[in-house]
């Protein structure tokens, strides 16, 4: 239960900013601050367009691995530089996670 009430003095460009993050990580600006104060991770949820780039970048990634693939006996030189384009996206997928 929550009843004690602190006052906190900002400038109104800090209060918009403040509410800005506390809107993208889905949470109330009273939340917010305190996972803020008590170092908590907090996470922002993913908008329907990152959702949908992420989704495209899956989906590079695999043909990209595909199309190595193919050229692998034709032209060894080629698949590498497509597996390694593979691998560098698959990297930014990793981080897009966390």
């Amino acid at each position: 239960m929550k009843r004690e009430y602190i006052q906190v003095r900002c400038s109104i460009y800090e209060k918009k900013l403040l509410q800005r993050r506390a809107a993208r990580a889905g949470i109330s600006l009273s939340e917010y601050i305190r996972a803020t104060a008590f170092d908590k991770n907090i996470v922002e949820r993913i908008t329907p367009e990152q959702l949908e780039t992420y989704k495209m970048l899956v989906q590079y990634k695999n043909n990209f691995t595909r199309i190595g693939n193919m050229f692998k006996k034709r032209d060894p030189k080629l698949a590498r530089e497509v597996e390694d384009l593979a691998k560098e996206i698959r990297a930014h997928l990793k981080n897009f996670k966390k």
